[in-house]
């Protein structure tokens, strides 16, 4: 039964892509190739499996590894152990994320992509620790995120002043990765765990913003690493064609999907098991549990990403080049509705909307969230897709988005400050590195050409997790607005009845 609801999500998921692309193949905006619509019906097909399958392994296996290490590591109450297990999970699960490697292979003629790999686990193990401080400590997210954007645009003028201003985009993406399917469900549960252990009723937004924390981490390093990197690095575009032998090709994408999550989850859940023999002692039949789980994850990954090499960025990278060959306004529009519909399909943001609704007793509503997160998605594809065809600095965009960014924080509720957070990096996922990152790539080289790729194609994961984060702001502002309105009407009632009794009187 489980499995069966499971199904039905990833069928929600996947099929408003589907069908939206199927109906436009249909029309003079795109004419896909036999070979490209079995190859994207197939990775359809194989995306539902994939979704539905990562899904039960998620509640099965990573929610409860990370919630079981958070909240038994913290009644410990050695901080020291907490923090050095939480920055080698945190290194391995980010070295371990599939959306992390769709972009570093993209980026394999600039840069080696097991250094991207290992760099940015560094910066999200480094920056997890410094997030489980916050929460230990109870220091201001806001105050944190403050020194961190101010660390962050003084890197990127030194990044800026070596030259390496057209690296920027490409390292700002890699925060967005950075938060996947694979790390999403542990470091979200990691922070109920620990939370539940130190926090008050009250403190509900202890709960979120590691993710947050995560992603800046990410940055930080590798704009440290910008400053250092060959300014005369050429980038050239990835081969996006399909293989003529598509049946061959699934076969082989499959085989090499799961090696990969296969070794990447046997070190994690060696590491935990290694944990759990000295620290949390679960017992056997809860163990069994846990490997079931995995085995679920294992498959569910295995068949997304055999999908996403398989048709979705092919056939993205195809329909970016077609619409902005018809005009500016088709891709526009296109973008906007699959960036709203792609949501949908990101494993990861089931998990945040699902973990955010229960920790705050549903005071945050899964359908508030969600709608939030498709209207913000959507938009930034728009915005991401302008500045391709009018070539501009990704910094005209970043540094007044941060801005608007920070001023919220002062007005918003904590959580909501938390949850915006954490919402930014968890919409910038698969679908984003796989489908939207080669769309946009097809539609630079028509726009501009293959040497402003680097320039002005990336970029657009960075986007999608600043964007919701502002609109997820805005929601907690709205009620903000709509509380005090309520309570100044009930108070003028109040005050109304105690006139007329007086009068009466």
């Amino acid at each position: 039964m489980v499995i069966l609801n499971k199904l039905k999500e990833g069928l929600l998921a996947i099929l408003p892509i589907y069908v939206i692309i199927m109906i436009l193949n249909f029309t003079p905006l795109l004419t896909l190739t036999n070979n490209e619509i079995i190859a994207f019906s197939v990775a359809a097909v194989m995306a539902i499996i994939g979704i539905s399958l990562f899904n039960v392994g998620s509640e099965v296996a990573m929610t409860k590894m990370g919630k079981t290490l958070g909240s038994s590591l913290t009644k410990k109450g050695k901080m020291s152990l907490l923090l050095i297990i939480i920055f080698v999970m945190a290194l391995l699960l980010t070295i371990a994320e599939p959306d992390l490697k769709v972009l570093a292979n993209q980026l394999e003629t600039l840069i080696n992509p097991t250094l991207i790999l290992v760099l940015v686990g560094l910066g999200v193990g480094l920056f997890a620790m410094l997030a489980v401080l916050r929460m230990i400590f109870r220091i201001s997210y806001s105050k944190i995120m403050i020194f961190l954007y101010a660390l962050l645009f003084g890197l990127s003028i030194l990044v800026i002043y070596s030259n390496n201003d057209n690296l920027i985009p490409f390292i700002m993406d890699s925060s967005g990765v950075t938060t996947g399917a694979i790390t999403v469900p542990f470091l979200l549960s990691l922070g109920v765990g620990i939370s539940q252990v130190i926090a008050k009723k009250s403190e509900k937004d202890m709960a979120f913003g590691l993710m947050g924390i995560c992603s800046m981490g990410a940055i930080i390093v590798m704009l440290v690493v910008g400053i250092f990197l060959d300014s005369s690095l050429t980038y050239t575009v990835p081969d996006y064609s399909l293989n003529s032998n598509l049946w061959l090709s699934i076969w082989d994408n499959l085989q090499s999907a799961f090696l990969e999550i296969l070794l990447s989850l046997t070190i994690i859940f060696i590491f935990f098991l290694i944990c759990n023999f000295i620290f949390i002692k679960l017992e056997k039949k809860k163990l069994l549990q846990l490997v079931i789980g995995l085995v679920y994850t294992l498959l569910g990954l295995t068949f997304f990403l055999a999908a996403v090499e398989t048709g979705f960025m092919p056939v993205g990278y195809r329909i970016g080049m077609e619409l902005a060959t018809v005009s500016e306004e088709a891709i526009l529009i296109f973008s906007f509705i699959v960036g709203a519909v792609s949501v949908l399909a990101e494993p990861a943001i089931h998990v945040l909307v699902k973990q955010v609704n229960e920790v705050t007793s549903g005071s945050v509503s899964k359908k508030v969230l969600l709608i939030a997160l498709i209207i913000g998605v959507g938009l930034s594809l728009v915005l991401a897709i302008l500045r391709i065809i009018y070539d501009f600095n990704i910094m005209y965009y970043l540094v007044p988005g941060f801005m608007i960014v920070l001023l919220l924080t002062f007005f918003v509720p904590k959580v909501y400050v938390t949850i915006a957070f954490d919402s930014g990096g968890v919409a910038a996922g698969a679908m984003t590195s796989s489908f939207m990152l080669p769309l946009a790539i097809g539609a630079c080289i028509v726009f501009q050409d293959e040497s402003r790729v680097i320039y002005d194609a990336f970029g657009i994961v960075t986007m999608v997790a600043l964007v919701p984060m502002i609109i997820v702001l805005l929601v907690g502002l709205f009620y903000i607005i709509k509380d005090e309105r309520t309570l100044k009407r009930q108070v003028e009632k109040i005050l109304k009845k105690d006139d007329e009794i007086i009068i009466k009187f």
